[in-house]
């Protein structure tokens, strides 16, 4: 069988980018995507969900299905006006693509919907796409819910490979097979302001949160495990906001995140951290925090660095890996991180190409790695 498609990933990146998809706004990704698949007969169920855009689409044709994971929904622009090129354009120039999403992360769906008509004519598994857009925002009503849907149905996916832009210096660099968990919260100490002349008639914040933030500081939480670094806890903020040098402030806040690895739980820490706060006379709140995981057994991990050359790695921040480990094997590999985020976002045309033979090989060579549940 034989496809005629004209849609290059360079092409199919800027249909993306034009696409103004701030999260959770999917801004007609999916119908994009929808239309370049149809032709090859994929069937797409869709699980919209509070203002999310969720979809799954598959190509059934035998028992193995390997899937691809990703999300069409970007982080605003900052200001539009200090962007060379406008971010919603795809403006094309010396090479790079521009655009907000280009790497994180429409160029890595771009990359693989790119290589679809060779998968189809050279292999004969089954092929299918995850995809939300609110994998920027909150998370809730985008992969998890998808997720949810297919395991309660029965749903196999033999591996699933997520295109978050994991590169550091050049295309396949990296190989994240899981991630650490994240824990932030904040900290507060309430004193009594007053004039440092009469210290008897305040009660100075400052000492009690410093005692508390050292405590955490000189905590080591543990010498790391298997594929992660030790756990780590940075002190990100202090903040009186006093701008006189004879006034005691009346209250004292600080910020704190903790990257941690398989050797704790979220809850744990938390327990820890409060248990610390209540000594020091300090109040403590979290925010909505990750666990960390292994997306795959170390012994399918290095099968998969080996085929492709890529050394393993779990750094880095969470994604929408952390809800797809509960389905199946999942790994994840795309494009350089440099620009993520930036004004002036951009990849690369040779990039876009490089990570789709990486995809390509990881696909039609999938019978010769021995992937275990």
């Amino acid at each position: 069988m034989s496809f005629c498609v004209t849609n290059s990933a360079e092409d199919l990146l800027i249909q993306l980018i034009q696409c103004p998809s701030i999260t959770p706004d999917d801004a007609g990704c999916l119908e994009i995507i929808e239309r370049y698949l149809r032709p090859f007969n994929f069937s797409v169920e869709r699980f919209d969900q509070g203002g999310t855009s969720n979809a799954y689409f598959k190509l059934s044709r035998s028992q193995v299905n390997l899937c691809f994971a990703g999300h069409t929904d970007v982080v605003p622009t900052i200001d539009d006006k200090l962007w060379t090129y406008p971010p919603f354009q795809g403006a094309i120039h010396d090479g790079h693509i521009y655009g907000r999403g280009a790497v994180d992360m429409k160029g890595a769906i771009a990359a693989f919907l790119s290589i679809v008509p060779r998968l189809i004519q050279e292999t004969e598994y089954s092929l299918s796409l995850l995809l939300t857009s609110d994998e920027e925002g909150e998370a809730l009503c985008g992969t998890q819910i998808v997720v949810k849907e297919l395991l309660r149905r029965g749903e196999i996916i033999d591996l699933c490979v997520v295109g978050e832009p994991t590169s550091e210096i050049f295309i396949g660099d990296t190989l994240k097979w899981g991630r650490r968990g994240s824990l932030s919260g904040r900290a507060l100490c309430k004193g009594v302001g007053g004039h440092v002349a009469y210290p008897q008639k305040a009660k100075n914040p400052i000492p009690f949160m410093l005692s508390f933030l050292r405590k955490l500081h000189e905590k080591k939480l543990d010498d790391g495990c298997d594929g992660f670094d030790p756990s780590n806890l940075e002190i990100t903020s202090v903040d009186v906001g006093n701008g006189a040098a004879n006034i005691i402030p009346e209250t004292v806040s600080a910020r704190f995140n903790i990257r941690f690895n398989p050797h704790h739980r979220g809850q744990s820490l938390r327990e820890w951290i409060e248990d610390t706060a209540r000594k020091n006379g300090v109040d403590v709140e979290f925010f909505p925090s990750s666990q960390p995981f292994y997306g795959m057994t170390i012994e399918s991990a290095h099968a998969i660095s080996t085929c492709l050359g890529i050394p393993l790695s779990t750094s880095g921040g969470t994604s929408d890996a952390r809800f797809i480990k509960d389905l199946c094997p999942v790994i994840e590999l795309g494009l350089k991180n440099e620009t993520a985020h930036h004004i002036d976002e951009y990849v690369s045309v040779q990039d876009l190409h490089t990570l789709s033979e990486l995809y390509f090989r990881l696909f039609k060579n999938f019978s010769d790695i021995k992937i275990k549940s």
